[in-house]
């Protein structure tokens, strides 16, 4: 049997501590991704909810954004939340940040609102069930790609999508105690 699959969280900024303690609640070894050595030792990689210019331009100044885009269309799975979606769509209604160009969406980044408009709502998604979802500033996915595939909607908008190795949400499930998307991230290493 090989090493144990280790998952990153990209640290750079926004709440990737959650998401690290989701992980370890699961029992599944995790790191913080703050250089392209972090993400060379990672076999996954979660790019949190935060501000998506200041990630953006973290990533560039480090060169990560290079490295993740490669692993990513070699295959890597890559899971972006909130502001992580907004870096993983293939274009934005906005013209900044500049998007990895991976998943095959448009993003609409705060339609939603802002802070004071976040919200929580009960949503189903598909092969897990009912999800109570958190939204903060949330961005609205307005187009999805023939390859990608909605996996949960709120009020008829894609709010979970997934596209191969690439999983993509509106809301922030590490906000929550509720560990399934985070698994269904994990089984696409053959993991739980």
């Amino acid at each position: 049997m090989g090493p144990p699959v280790r998952v990153g969280v990209l640290a750079l900024q926004g709440d990737f501590r959650e998401h690290l303690a989701v992980l370890r609640r699961l029992e599944v070894p995790a790191q913080e991704v703050r250089t392209v050595e972090d993400l060379e030792a990672v076999d996954a990689l979660i790019l949190p909810g935060g501000e998506s210019t200041t990630i953006a331009r973290l990533m560039a100044k480090s060169g990560l954004d290079r490295v993740i885009k490669k692993r990513g269309e070699a295959g890597m799975p890559l899971y972006g939340t909130c502001a992580g979606l907004i870096l993983l769509a293939k274009e934005l209604v906005e013209d900044r940040p500049q998007p990895l160009g991976l998943l095959d969406v448009t993003v609409d980044r705060n339609a939603y609102g802002r802070q004071v408009d976040s919200f929580e709502a009960d949503i189903h998604i598909k092969s897990i069930g009912p999800f109570h979802a958190v939204f903060i500033r949330a961005p609205k996915i307005t187009r999805c790609g023939p390859s990608v595939e909605i996996l949960a909607e709120h009020d008829g908008a894609p709010v979970l999508v997934r596209q191969g190795n690439l999983l993509g949400s509106s809301f922030h499930p590490e906000l929550t105690d509720d560990t399934r998307i985070h698994e269904f991230f994990l089984s696409f290493l053959g993991k739980p």
